[in-house]
């Protein structure tokens, strides 16, 4: 059983959302604001995938499993900073003090060179790293969920997967939050996909409102049924390859097929009476994280 499981994906230059997960013996806990739990825990940035979180852990799965299953349901109803075109990191420690870290952070396309974001006279392009096909890099969220899932996933993927598929295919009523993310972004979602696309709505978005995600679904649906190969190839490498060339971005179908998440040694420090294990570099605020604390 695993004991402590801290997981931090995000998409770069965007936001980062974080989850915690502290599992003993299995038992329901009511998804609330200000709950204590003694032996279960699931904590996301969006109700519904914190729901699949405890839904997973009541199957039989462990906090590995429940964390897979959180991220694909972010992709779904938090895409701001869980979505599968980002990457992230993971930090597991096991109870019987096992600690391993993963990296799948973004990589950039092996065709980017240092003077990417400047003119021909040197000046950096104002937002060309933060906006459009040249702000992104080879995802790597999808291959980080299944390197964990083949180290410590005790579910069958396709369990894992099923829950965001019928979250982005059935719909997800949204909160007062996201409706006001969409709506802010809703400019920037036109300019940089120059078309409408589902998380655009004429007038802006309201609480209670249904979003639903069909494409994504479909996308879901290929990684639930070949994994990373449903992503990194095939089909949805097509797709991504083809977006890329159509607004002059560089990743093509060998970025993607040649991704691979890295394993890394986590950092280790102590505070006091705590002993904190975090991760390591290209995560630069955790090695801030153990200066200040020192």
């Amino acid at each position: 059983m695993l004991h402590k499981f801290i997981f931090t994906p995000f998409c770069w230059g965007i936001l980062l959302s974080g989850l915690l997960w502290s599992c003993g013996t299995r038992k329901s806990v009511p998804i609330a604001t200000g709950v204590v739990a003694e032996e279960n825990m699931v904590v996301s940035a969006a109700p519904d995938a914190s729901k699949v979180g405890l839904q997973i852990l009541e199957k039989g799965g462990n906090a590995v499993d429940a964390a897979i299953a959180v991220q694909f349901a972010l992709a779904v109803t938090y895409p701001q900073a869980g979505n599968i075109g980002g990457g992230g990191f993971a930090v597991v420690r096991m109870n019987d003090n096992e600690v391993r870290s993963l990296d799948f952070r973004e990589k950039a396309s092996r065709h980017a060179h240092k003077d990417l974001y400047l003119d021909p006279s040197g000046n950096v392009i104002p937002r060309l790293s933060l906006e459009g096909h040249l702000a992104s890099g080879v995802p790597g969220t999808v291959m980080g969920m299944v390197r964990l899932h083949e180290w410590k996933g005790s579910l069958p993927w396709e369990d894992l997967i099923q829950p965001a598929i019928d979250l982005a295919a059935e719909g997800f009523i949204l909160t007062e939050r996201q409706a006001r993310i969409f709506t802010r972004l809703g400019g920037t979602f036109l300019s940089v996909n120059r078309h409408t696309i589902p998380f655009h709505k004429e007038g802006g978005w309201k609480e209670g409102d249904v979003m639903k995600l069909p494409d994504l679904a479909e996308t879901l649906t290929r990684i639930r049924d070949h994994g990373a190969a449903g992503f990194y190839k095939g089909k949805t490498a097509q797709y991504i390859t083809q977006e890329m060339e159509s607004g002059n971005g560089l990743i093509d179908y060998t970025d993607l097929e040649r991704y691979e998440a890295r394993k890394r040694t986590p950092l280790e420090g102590k505070y006091k009476a705590f002993y904190i294990i975090t991760m390591p570099p290209p995560s630069s605020g955790r090695v801030a994280l153990l200066q200040m604390l020192k």
